[in-house]
């Protein structure tokens, strides 16, 4: 884990240049695992990220946007009441654990000072984030509650009494010699990565990988060297805060790590922007999954029937083809009605549309006369003719449908939380769901938020990021001569310049985009269409965000996620 027991120590000392002394001027919750604090300090003000999310759990400031809920929850209402207007005295990391404590002076009730810790354990699945009143030593409330019946040795609820988690008793590295270092090691045993894990605080596989990495040979005064060479570093806070890619995996530590070989290195000017661009999209991905499950089933489902609908189709499309030979068989009865006698099973008689004239022998109804046999041949050579236009008419449609789910499951992969609903809203419209039950009255319907990007040059770039967004977008929000982007033969968003002369950087940005929120954002060199808004044309009765476009040009590009959050206004 990145987030090791040194990250905590770094972010810790970033948050008490930025924060130390501010006042908590408001508190959010837009997510059940994770906190938005607002603090006012050094003259300005900071956002807070508090995050117990299990996969994505850690502490920052940040710049990103966050949707809150209408109404906010118990574990928000009750931080607000006892924060809100609070100073914050000091920030402080536990140990060399991955617990960060604030120590908070604020007035109760009737206007006595009184002191609070809000406590954040950053443990992956065990992280909380847990209000205690200091002077009873008690727990007020936690994101995240946990009783005896879970764990014995540690309750986590209102009213009990708050203990730490368990001792590790492993050493501080920072208080470590070369001599206890040396025998603290056990240098026959091998695995020295994972006995430095084992034997010191703060220490992770990452961590103790890029120490072995750093001493080249498991020389003992080379590991110590490394060792006490990036401890050193730490203990100065000389930090590189570096975003790296390697085999198409993403990592963050404090510098460059050399144990990732041919990584792609970007260095930030702190910590919090180091995460806000690990994570940027990671959480929210996440949550949109869980959310929308039931959705991406439903989808799948949908989409699933008209690949099945489309296999029979063409089954039944195979046996239509068999219409040529009931016109010949009745065709060559009415020729050879002298030959047939009613009662008989079949009759032999000779194809004269061939060479040479071969036999062939027709089946009879012995129950029907000769004519009733031909005629009856003639009306399943009719029926078939008919069910090939209506066949291929299905056949058709089921493709459309097939098109239109492709391209909602690629908007539920860029979705964000607000856009779930507006998925659901379509599908229910469309006739595909049942309508969620209105508590309330109806409401005046709301116009679609647009995802807003700003170029390098200034120009306003506009993305729709489901068929409700993209309607509006390309039929009201935006004019005629500004320009109209969208992959080509790829399901994705639809994307506007506000301008209509836009420079080709502006454009190259806006494909750029456009690739991003498609089904190849994976991909390199997508190809993208764009033209003027008025070339782009909605057919009469089709599908929400279905559209067709004239007098297009088209730019290959390669989708980058750095780009699309420094563009993303």
């Amino acid at each position: 884990m990145s987030f090791d027991g040194l990250f905590t120590r770094a972010i810790t000392k970033e948050l008490t240049d930025q924060l130390d002394g501010g006042r908590i001027s408001r508190i959010h919750q837009p997510y059940q695992n994770e906190l938005i604090m607002v603090i006012r300090a050094q003259g300005k003000n900071h956002k807070l990220l508090l995050s117990a999310h299990p996969s994505y759990s850690r502490i920052q400031l940040t710049e990103e946007q966050y949707d809150n809920p209408s109404e906010p929850p118990m574990f928000c209402m009750l931080l607000r009441k006892h924060l809100e207007g609070a100073i914050i005295e000091s920030i402080t990391q536990k140990d060399m654990e991955r617990i960060i404590v604030f120590e908070v002076k604020g007035r109760n009730e009737i206007g006595d000072v009184s002191y609070k810790q809000l406590i954040v354990e950053i443990m992956g699945r065990h992280s909380n984030i847990i209000l205690v009143d200091k002077e009873r030593s008690m727990i007020l409330d936690s994101i995240k509650h946990l009783n005896p019946s879970v764990n014995r040795a540690r309750t986590i609820l209102p009213g009990a009494d708050f203990e730490w988690p368990p001792e590790q008793n492993k050493l501080d590295p920072f208080e470590v010699n070369e001599d206890l270092f040396m025998r603290t090691m056990d240098w026959n045993s091998g695995k020295l990565d994972k006995q430095l894990v084992q034997h010191f605080a703060g220490f992770s596989p990452l961590f103790a990988k890029e120490v072995i990495e750093r001493a080249g040979l498991p020389e003992k005064k080379r590991v110590y060297e490394a060792f006490s060479k990036l401890l050193e570093r730490m203990k100065s806070h000389d930090y590189e805060a570096s975003f790296m890619q390697s085999d198409n995996k993403d990592y963050f530590y404090l510098y460059p790590l050399q144990q990732l070989k041919n990584a792609q290195i970007e260095s930030y000017p702190s910590i919090s922007q180091l995460l806000d661009r690990y994570y940027f999209g990671k959480a929210e991905r996440d949550r949109v999954r869980q959310q929308g499950h039931d959705l991406e089933r439903f989808i799948k489902n949908e989409k699933y029937k008209n690949v099945s609908k489309i296999k029979k189709l063409n089954k039944t499309l195979d046996q239509a083809a068999e219409a040529g030979k009931y016109q010949l068989s009745g065709e060559l009865l009415t020729a050879n009605i002298y030959a047939v006698e009613r009662g008989m099973s079949e009759v032999e008689v000779l194809n004269y549309y061939e060479e040479d004239s071969p036999s062939i022998t027709i089946k009879l109804d012995p129950r029907k006369t000769p004519s009733e046999n031909a005629q009856w041949y003639f009306t399943k050579y009719q029926k078939a003719k008919n069910a090939v236009d209506v066949v291929k008419e299905q056949i058709n449609i089921a493709e459309k449908e097939i098109q239109y789910f492709d391209q909602l499951m690629q908007q539920l992969d860029s979705a964000s939380p607000s856009d779930l609903e507006e998925i659901r809203e379509e599908l229910a419209e469309e006739g595909y769901m049942k309508a969620k039950k209105q508590k309330k009255k109806k409401s005046k319907p709301q116009k679609p938020v647009l995802e807003e990007y700003v170029a390098s040059n200034g120009t306003l770039i506009l993305v729709g990021k489901n068929n409700k967004q993209n309607d509006y977008l390309t039929n009201k929000a935006a004019g005629k001569d500004e320009i109209w982007l969208h992959t080509k033969d790829i399901p994705g968003s639809h994307v506007v310049i506000r301008d209509k002369e836009p420079d080709e950087e502006t454009i190259i940005e806006a494909a750029k985009i456009a690739a991003y929120f498609s089904k190849a954002r994976a991909s390199s060199s997508v190809p993208v269409d764009f033209t003027k808004i008025r070339h782009v044309k909605k057919p009469s009765g089709s599908k929400p965000g279905y559209v067709i476009y004239e007098q297009q040009e088209t730019v290959y590009v390669t989708p980058d996620d750095e780009l699309i959050r420094r563009l993303k206004k």
